[in-house]
């Protein structure tokens, strides 16, 4: 019960995260209308439709013409991540997280410490990767992310049939396996950078509370993010940086029930 009770915010995004890529695969196979379309663009119980801003964005700077259901769909989209969210799509939604996370169990498992990273990327690296992809797209013509996202290859790939995109799953695997700890996620992503960006002031933050924490640093070792855990055996207050995936994981592991959710006091800490 105790392993259960430390993974249960992990067991509730792998059940968001398989229902969702079910239901998607479900209105291939049988029709079904609940969930119609893909990550990028899907309309919901045959009504209305939601949309990835960051596609609808590179559509605009490529100068495609959006109808105008697209266009709710995402600002739907958005402002739920802006205001409720934030960057969750990656760690509940986004079917790449599967992938990413584990090949992180993969390499504490395999990888001797020394060995954790050949390459180092900053973590900035993913937001020179999302103006770039704006300005190829505007550029080209096209949405150039779109093309060659692991996230939308791997979801279609799973909906349709993966092909030959099963190559770039794998290279995604295995350069978070044997290059760099969270290389994909954490680094390179320009999506996770644009939901990173968006989600910065939304209502909900992991709330660390200092008198309880007695210092066992199991929050780092889970945390895909692990930077934005900085204020941790530091101070009380939460954690505002928009990187934070609330993933739950350090909610998870802390014994000491010094982290949990609460609402943002929009204050500094």
């Amino acid at each position: 019960m105790n392993k259960i009770k430390n993974s249960k915010y992990l067991i509730i995004r792998r059940i968001v995260q398989l229902s969702i890529l079910f239901l998607f695969v479900g209105a291939n196979i049988w029709g079904w209308k609940i969930l119609t379309g893909n990550l990028s663009t899907a309309k919901v119980l045959d009504t209305f439709y939601l949309a990835d801003p960051y596609a609808i964005i590179q559509m605009f700077a490529a100068g495609s013409i959006v109808g105008i259901d697209a266009i709710i769909g995402a600002v739907i989209t958005l402002l739920f991540y802006s205001l409720i969210g934030g960057r969750a799509f990656c760690s509940f939604v986004c079917p790449i997280n599967i992938v990413t996370d584990t090949a992180a169990w993969a390499r504490k498992l395999l990888l001797k410490k020394s060995d954790v990273n050949i390459l180092n990327i900053s973590r900035k690296t993913r937001y020179y990767i999302l103006a770039i992809s704006l300005i190829v797209s505007a550029i080209t013509g096209v949405a150039a992310f779109e093309f060659i996202s692991p996230i939308s290859i791997l979801h279609r790939g799973i909906i349709f049939g993966i092909g030959t995109g099963w190559i770039v799953i794998l290279f995604v695997f295995l350069f978070d396996l044997l290059i760099l700890e969270r290389a994909w996620c954490g680094h390179l992503c320009p999506l996770g950078a644009f939901y990173s960006l968006v989600g910065k002031f939304n209502f909900i933050k992991v709330k660390h509370k200092v008198e309880n924490c007695t210092k066992c640093m199991k929050c780092f070792d889970v945390c895909p993010e692990k930077q934005v855990l900085s204020i941790v055996t530091k101070q009380s207050g939460q954690i505002k940086s928009g990187a934070c995936t609330a993933c739950g994981r350090c909610i998870d592991v802390c014994d000491d029930d010094s982290l949990k959710f609460s609402f943002n006091n929009y204050k500094k800490n």
